[in-house]
């Protein structure tokens, strides 16, 4: 009886601890890179809403779909998406085996470094540099060569690593709705091979969960085993309203929680709020010139239907304490 009793303040300090832990952690902020207010309110009140079971807005686990934009949305897009960069890494590192690009646009002014001539036929000459050095290679030779660039390629304003231009407080998002039983996929117009080699890295995101614009492949039986090629067609472009396209396509439920920066994920977020039930919409309004950068060229339309049904709107210059992680 005495071992029983001297155990009694042992087991009453241990449940007194692990209890104040409990509460700890329960009160402990979830985004405390987001400063308080409206946008971080909105994220907090949804999320506790739809995984109450005693909430008429409860959504079972298995349908809570988390779609994020990845360029201006988890990570910086400006002064051109950085996969436009990897293309002019590509185009650079090719030239030599290539030498009609010194007169044949949009090569030539890339290689004299002029990329606004560059890019004078729009959408046309982004299709051109990307077809040219994104294919006529395997899947796995196309992986290690965004490997090699994203481990060592760095931004040539803020001469960081790519991978270190990523949004802390969408990090703490993408864990804070992870946490709470969310699927989180990123849904970008950006190549679907050349995030996957990295996104698991650095936002938790596996591959199979990267819906993104692709190019034709083909299955081809090769001496050392069979492989896949890229080919210089399109086969999915990822963006506007190809987002709820690749949606469908890659994931096969509709989001209910849909996050994005521009007109290119309005259709994507108002595919998500169509459905029935609680929905998310959020836009992250860039706002930051000190900071980051701060313009609203190309997400004129979104803001505006955004204001019109209620999305929230994070201004990342009063709502988030930091931009980018700290330095390791």
């Amino acid at each position: 009886m005495r071992s029983k009793h001297a155990l009694l303040p042992a087991l009453l300090l241990a449940f007194a601890l692990a209890s104040a832990q409990l509460v700890f952690a329960q009160a402990a902020d979830p985004l405390p890179s987001w400063n308080d207010g409206p946008a971080k309110s909105a994220i907090t009140g949804f999320v506790a809403t739809v995984t109450d079971r005693n909430s008429k807005s409860f959504i079972p686990m298995e349908e809570r779909i988390a779609a994020f934009d990845n360029d201006g949305t988890l990570w910086a897009e400006k002064p051109v998406y950085f996969q436009l960069f990897f293309a002019i890494d590509r185009v650079k590192a090719l030239a030599p085996e290539h030498p009609e690009w010194k007169t044949r646009e949009p090569f030539a002014s890339i290689l004299k470094g002029d990329l606004k001539t560059a890019l004078q036929e729009g959408d046309k000459a982004l299709l051109d540099i990307v077809m040219a050095t994104h294919s006529g290679m395997t899947i796995a030779e196309f992986e290690k060569l965004v490997k090699d660039w994203i481990a060592t390629a760095r931004h040539p304003q803020t001469k960081m690593l790519y991978t270190q231009m990523v949004y802390q407080p969408m990090l703490e998002l993408l864990d804070y709705m992870r946490a709470n039983g969310f699927k989180t996929f990123i849904v970008s117009g950006g190549g679907i091979e050349f995030m996957r080699p990295w996104t698991e890295a650095v936002y938790g995101i596996p591959p199979e969960q990267v819906v993104g614009s692709s190019t034709k492949t083909k299955y081809e039986m090769r001496p050392d085993g069979p492989v896949l090629v890229r080919l210089p067609q399109i086969d999915l472009i990822d963006d506007k309203a190809g987002k709820p396209v690749g949606i469908n396509l890659h994931i096969g439920r509709r989001p209910v929680a849909a996050f994005g920066n521009s007109d290119g994920d309005q259709q994507m977020l108002e595919w998500t709020t169509a459905g029935p039930g609680a929905r998310l919409a959020l836009l992250v309004r860039h706002t930051d010139a000190k900071r980051e950068y701060a313009y609203d060229k190309g997400a004129e339309n979104a803001l505006a239907e955004a204001k019109e049904k209620g999305w929230t709107v994070v201004d990342m210059q009063q709502d988030w304490k930091v931009i980018y992680p700290k330095a390791k």
